[in-house]
């Protein structure tokens, strides 16, 4: 490959702080501005919910977006990735038990009506249910019968919680209401430490790739590290299968062979990433023709 354009000074003088939210050890970006702010600076991730109009389907998602580790270690480096001081926790988790509180009462109290509306309503059928028997001339035991099962619903009738109707908001005003400013992003971002030598690696190479102007994803589904995109995936197929290996690292010679037949039935071609003391990355292609 040619030598890299330098874009890295472009991108982090006109790169805006984003808010990063950790679920465990997951970075999650919730707000649209900011998945638009990482998506300007060729940052994909991965979406993970649902659409609040088609919650019930896979095959489009919605916020939050899930970023790769070596892309929040590149926010994280630009210091364009930020968290809520932490003064501003405790009084996040009070609002969020207050919030969790009444949204508990609310469910309690819409249970309370649904289980009397349930109630009348099996009333009702049964009521129905003795006009028609009082019709019958041959219906006198089963009158009494369903008279017994009226009387006896008051004390006997539960309504089951898995009965319950649920609301499903249809939409939603976006995150702009939340009390949280812009001004709580401050770029103190403390990195997380990174120990684990094949992270650094996937971080060389990941930051290489970027910066001669590809796109990358997560290329778990494929056997490989990265996919590696000419330009943004809406737009373009993948045209490599990046996979991070070291260069004294020995191979085997059947887990060669299944990555480029791999990549050859995916019509992708293999890339083998080694990165450099010196801070280059040395590339090898692989290609299938088939075997002799």
């Amino acid at each position: 490959m040619d030598d890299p354009p330098n874009r890295e000074e472009e991108e982090e003088e006109s790169s805006p702080v984003v808010g990063v939210s950790l679920c465990d050890s997951a970075p999650l970006l919730w707000r649209a501005e900011d998945l638009r702010a990482v998506r300007s600076q060729g940052l994909v991730g991965a979406l993970l919910g649902s659409l609040a109009r088609t919650p019930r389907q896979n095959s489009r998602l919605g916020r939050p977006l899930l970023l790769l580790p070596e892309e929040e270690r590149l926010l994280t480096e630009r210091h364009a990735a930020a968290a809520a001081p932490p003064g501003s926790k405790e009084a996040g988790g009070a609002e969020l038990r207050q919030q969790v509180e009444q949204y508990e009462e609310e469910q309690q109290r819409s249970y309370e009506e649904q289980s009397v509306l349930a109630l009348e309503d099996r009333k009702s059928a049964l009521c129905r249910a003795m006009t028609v028997s009082h019709k019958d001339p041959g219906g006198g035991t089963a009158d009494e019968a369903l008279q017994g099962r009226l009387e006896a619903l008051d004390q006997s009738f539960t309504f089951p919680r898995s009965g319950m109707a649920v609301q499903l908001s249809t939409a939603r005003a976006g995150l702009s209401y939340c009390p949280e400013a812009r001004a709580f992003l401050q770029a103190d971002w403390l990195m997380r430490k990174q120990d684990d030598p094949c992270g650094a690696a996937r971080y060389q190479v990941f930051i290489d790739l970027r910066g001669r102007g590809f796109y990358l994803t997560s290329a778990g589904k494929f056997g490989g590290d990265f996919l590696v995109y000419p330009g943004d995936p809406l737009r373009f197929h993948a045209h490599f299968i990046a996979v991070c290996v070291s260069l004294d690292e020995s191979v085997c010679l059947l887990d060669v062979l299944a990555i480029a037949r791999l990549g050859s039935n995916v019509k992708k071609t293999v890339l083998l990433c080694s990165p450099g003391a010196d801070g280059g990355v040395a590339y090898t292609s692989l290609q299938w023709s088939g075997m002799v």
